[in-house]
């Protein structure tokens, strides 16, 4: 299968289905050097693993990370990390009766018309399993920017209409709540929507954002592989999100030139900007200031109420999905936005070390004195 490989210089493939034995990833171009351990790992894993709160998904899975290769006495070794998690509660019967049912929302239909095959059981390499894969790696690269001082941090911004206002952030009760948003009051009105959301058999989307600290400037290509670009291709590649923001985003389509524009200001002998509607970056690279990006995550597609649907013959039938699903995949979504964020700036990071010859002599010309 084609495109389960991100990255250029840092690079990471996801392999494993659903409800297969079990899911991983293999991590290509981490530095040598790196202090790294199972447990750093682990923690970004439970961050999105199931079955912790009412509204995540019942499966029991313990998600545990084994490191195969590319770590040796606590530290990478610069050859190639493999990374295993075993699935150890799947349910394949729960997908037996609507085995031939195109299942709305899923990638069911599409499958079938690019492969003439697919793997029913949980959607296969389209199930939210696959994310465990991308998590681990964000754990690694996350460490690796956590190095040099850059530092990502993801929450819940929104579930359905229940947004918390920016003026109401508190960033210390993201992991204080079920739900990771940054107000614990407006958490609960949320947990009420989905509360709501259960009773009727349905399910809810949201909003996740993300922002960045203590990038520094320069960091980003000035064509097609901009920093804003990679950022929403990484984000937009996973499975539940549609839409991704930068900054200001599609507010900036209703401001003018003299309201959009940051402007620029020397403090304590920096280039800083007055104001952030760029997100921090301009022109496809990161400009010092905070990076801010958005991603809007659509509504969990299996829901227990009966909808239309055809079936691989062609015929209109109903489908009712039965088994286990989240009412809402926004909290368990935060740590892979999170993740992904991390990945694309590692690899970025890495390409900008060949940005100037001076920068090259340094290293090659003054090594050892």
């Amino acid at each position: 299968m084609a495109g389960s490989t991100y990255g250029t210089l840092f690079k990471i493939t996801t392999w494993g289905e659903s409800h297969g034995p079990a899911v991983g990833v293999v991590i290509d171009g981490c530095p040598a050097g790196l202090p790294l351990t199972d447990t750093d790992i682990q923690d970004y894993l439970d961050r999105r693993r199931p079955g912790q709160s009412r509204y995540t998904t019942a499966r029991k899975e313990t998600d545990q990370a084994e490191i195969l290769s590319g770590v040796f006495e606590g530290k990478t070794t610069g050859t190639p990390i493999s990374l295993l998690i075993k699935n150890q509660d799947q349910r394949s019967r729960d997908y037996g009766k609507i085995k031939d049912c195109y299942r709305p929302g899923h990638a069911d239909y599409t499958f079938d018309c690019k492969y003439g095959i697919r793997d029913y059981r949980g959607g296969g390499r389209s199930s939210g399993r696959e994310t465990i894969g991308r998590v681990a790696a964000g754990a690694v690269a996350s460490r690796l920017l956590a190095s040099v001082g850059i530092r990502i941090t993801a929450y819940t911004a929104a579930i359905g209409a229940i947004t918390v206002p920016r003026s109401a952030y508190n960033y210390d009760c993201i992991h204080e709540n079920a739900l990771y948003m940054p107000n614990n009051d407006y958490a609960a009105k949320a947990a009420a929507y989905l509360e709501q959301c259960i009773k009727d058999l349905d399910s809810s989307g949201g909003i996740i954002e993300c922002t960045v600290t203590g990038m520094p400037a320069g960091i980003g290509e000035t064509v097609f592989d901009k920093l804003d670009a990679s950022l929403a291709k990484a984000v937009m590649s996973i499975g539940a999100v549609k839409g991704v923001e930068i900054g200001d985003g599609f507010q900036a389509a209703a401001a003018t030139g003299s309201t959009n524009n940051d402007a620029f200001q020397a403090a304590d002998g920096q280039v800083a900007k007055k104001t952030n509607h760029s997100g921090g970056i301009l022109g496809g690279m990161s400009d010092g200031s905070t990076i801010l990006l958005r991603a809007a995550v659509k509504p969990t597609p299996s829901i227990a109420r009966p909808q239309d649907t055809v079936d691989k013959s062609g015929s209109n039938t109903e489908i009712t999905i039965t088994g286990r699903h989240d009412p809402v995949i926004v909290p368990r979504a935060v740590v892979v936005v999170e993740s992904m964020v991390a990945v694309t700036l590692a690899d970025l990071l890495m390409a900008n070390m060949s940005a100037r010859m001076e920068w090259l002599e340094r290293f090659y010309c003054n090594k050892g004195k």
